[in-house]
């Protein structure tokens, strides 16, 4: 079965936003691992709000959601939206559901871009399997965190680190599964 693959920059103070939805404080000096991390995935997970704010971004950067991304199914969850830009696919109503339908299916593994709400609600159902995190070094002070209140305690096993010369650590850890 597929994986899911919580991936964000995230910062030492677990913000994955500032207080005005900015991240310029996001290192784009060099690849951070992005390179090989393509080679594992070939679809993307993705709520309506990082959808319409990755578009704008998209938009102004010739198309490309992350400098360097393959071509990959994007799966975008909402349930306002009424459309989404061709080669996407729209899905709404049951999106745990939905979520486990697609990860049941063959292929590469599966990242989970963003969406506080999606990964909220895909972390509640014990569909995300590993967790990597691009920690900058910088407190935001406040921000969007990262992770909202868990009812339970989620145990993790390190894969991997890597530390850069920018200070930016890289983290990739399994959720062990009860």
């Amino acid at each position: 079965m597929r994986k899911i693959i919580l991936g964000l920059a995230v910062t030492l103070d677990g913000y994955i936003e500032g207080p005005n939805g900015e991240f310029d404080w996001c290192f784009t000096d060099q690849d951070y691992g992005l390179k090989a991390f393509f080679t594992r995935i070939d679809a993307i997970f993705i709520g309506r709000k990082s959808y319409e704010m990755a578009q704008q971004y998209a938009d102004s950067n010739n198309g490309e959601l992350v400098p360097g991304m393959p071509a990959m199914v994007e799966y975008v969850f909402s349930n306002t939206l009424k459309s989404v830009k061709e080669g996407a696919e729209l899905i709404a109503g049951d999106s745990i559901a939905e979520a486990g339908r697609i990860k049941a299916q063959p292929g590469k593994d599966i990242w989970l871009f963003g969406g506080a709400s999606l990964t909220d609600a895909l972390m509640k159902e014990g569909l995300v399997d590993e967790l990597w995190m691009s920690v900058h070094p910088i407190l935001l002070g406040s921000g969007k965190p990262l992770f909202r209140t868990q009812d339970t305690r989620t145990q993790l096993t390190l894969l991997e680190s890597k530390t850069y010369e920018t200070g930016l650590v890289s983290l990739r850890y399994s959720i062990k599964k009860e």
